[in-house]
């Protein structure tokens, strides 16, 4: 028996669209044998009433064929085309220009910009993202996953227009550093006007991270401005402002069904915005901040980095044994795939199933 068909999967208003073009069932020969009792009676009806069989098998397979492709159109036209990835943003996995087919692979390319819950798909991103490019290094698994960097630039837009990109530095290591006494020698007009008040460093960005993905490592930079509060007789005063534009280097890796990130400080510059205590040495204060990034701001960030991200599952299939490959301008991730059940019932028998899930 020989099955051949021909399928046409195509794009159709950022969906995928699974077409049946050819197919059908050829059957060469079919031997049916019948013992005991009476066959040579049925034997001699079933060998008159070969040709119907076979027809009726071909048939029967061919329509077999046309339902199971249907099914799977209705399944991959069910796709959604926007993902919620945390309680603010949601990526677009809207399917954009026309599947790649070679001989050994299928490329599939989605928008992947993120938004914010309820808006629109941040589209100045859109005309800078490469259609069509492809990433030069691909590991040779089951499923590589190429993001460029302007997607990851979409996500800190996002948490940048939603101002989760704001912290109050109310504590540090060394306690000196928040309280006017230990800035006497540093900064002598804020410790005259506020002796021994305690401080907060006030911290925002001033426009939204730049990522630039290189070979093995992803740059940022970090433009924010620092307000220096002084808590005086139960009022906040803002005394002074830092324009700070801080450089650091980060990374990402993968630990079983979680991906992990990490920063490291590289190197920062400093300038004067405002101040209403005089002027002020910024060779003097450099240090202070130095100590601030290194002690307070990068451990906290590196905190929130290392909870990870649950990669998520597709209809009852997950990534297994992935990798992190850095490349001019795309990060891969390339990885197996394995069945849910079958992962967590052989592997690990003591973790519990990732909830999220792409349906």
């Amino acid at each position: 028996m020989e099955v051949g068909l021909t399928l046409n999967l195509k794009n159709q208003d950022g969906s995928l669209r699974l077409s049946l073009l050819e197919y059908g069932c050829y059957v060469q020969n079919i031997d049916i044998k019948l013992e005991g009792g009476a066959s040579w009676l049925y034997q001699g009806l079933i060998d008159a009433f070969d040709d119907k069989i076979t027809s009726a098998i071909e048939d029967a397979v061919s329509n077999n064929l046309r339902d199971l492709v249907m099914k799977l159109d209705s399944v991959l036209q069910s796709l959604p085309k926007e993902v919620a990835v945390t309680e603010i943003a949601d990526v677009n996995v809207t399917f954009v220009n026309e599947p790649v087919l070679t001989n050994t692979s299928l490329g599939l390319e989605v928008d992947g910009l993120f938004s914010l819950k309820g808006s629109d798909v941040l589209s100045e991103f859109r005309n800078l993202i490469p259609q069509a490019s492809i990433p030069p290094k691909l590991a040779e698994k089951m499923v590589n996953i190429a993001v460029e960097e302007k997607v990851l630039e979409s996500a800190a837009l996002v948490y940048y227009e939603a101002d989760k990109l704001h912290w109050i530095i109310d504590e540090v290591p060394d306690t000196s550093l928040l309280n006017t006494a230990g800035w006497r020698f540093i900064v002598p007009r804020l410790y005259k006007d506020y002796p021994n008040d305690d401080m907060n460093l006030d911290v925002s960005l001033s426009s939204p991270p730049i990522i630039k993905i290189l070979e093995q490592q992803i740059d940022v930079t970090v433009p924010s401005d620092v307000i220096i509060d002084v808590l005086h007789a139960g009022e906040v005063i803002q005394v002074a402002c830092l324009s700070m534009v801080v450089s650091a280097s980060a990374s990402a890796e993968v630990s079983g069904d979680i991906l992990y990130g990490s920063v490291k400080l590289r190197d920062f510059t400093m300038d004067l915005n405002w101040s209403k205590i005089g002027s002020l040495h910024m060779f003097l204060i450099q240090p202070v901040m130095s100590t601030v990034l290194r002690t307070v701001v990068v451990p906290y960030v590196n905190s929130k980095l290392g909870k990870g991200i649950v990669l998520p599952t597709f209809h009852g299939y997950k990534l297994e044994n992935a990798e992190i490959i850095y490349t001019d301008s795309w990060i891969v991730m390339s990885s197996d795939v394995a069945s849910i059940e079958q992962y967590y019932t052989i592997k690990q028998p003591d973790q519990e199933v990732p909830s999220l899930q792409v349906a």
